[in-house]
């Protein structure tokens, strides 16, 4: 994994999805479970789709196809706390006919909003399937349209 970018970088990122850490996020330790982040990253990549015109519900009604995670790969770098505010980043790492690798980040905001520390980082693989037989498929070319 490369070294983190700095919170400058991160304001170039093609989307940026706020959080709040909840109750429900937290371990017993009263700092975020690690598997949450990836429920994070997935709002945030579902958020990101949704502000290009691409609802998943509605993609797949309309193809027959879906995206589904295949390979995930992620840093932890530092915990985020009950009523922590953060910002999740979701941009496009590569892309191919079938399958993206989307990079996102986690970051912890300070008390003017803005991203001060990097907690977590990663990327995910989502490949294209028909949604009847989950076979990999091509992704529809609007959809590659839309991402870059």
């Amino acid at each position: 994994m490369s070294p983190p970018p700095s919170p400058a970088s991160l304001a170039a990122a093609a989307f940026r999805h706020p959080v709040r850490v909840y109750w429900e996020d937290t371990d017993a330790g009263g700092i975020v479970f690690y598997a949450n982040y990836l429920k994070f990253f997935e709002r945030a990549r579902t958020e990101w789709l949704r502000s290009l015109g691409i609802g998943q519900q509605a993609l797949r009604d309309s193809t027959g196809g879906m995206f589904v995670v295949s390979e995930t790969s992620v840093r932890y770098h530092r915990p985020a706390r009950l009523d922590d505010q953060l910002v999740v980043s979701a941009s496009l790492h590569t892309g191919g006919r079938a399958s993206l690798v989307i990079a996102q980040q986690a970051w912890l905001l300070d008390g003017q909003g803005q991203p001060m520390e990097l907690l977590c980082e990663g990327t995910i693989r989502i490949g294209w399937v028909d949604a009847a037989s989950l076979r990999p498929t091509r992704i529809p070319s609007n959809i590659l349209e839309a991402l870059s």
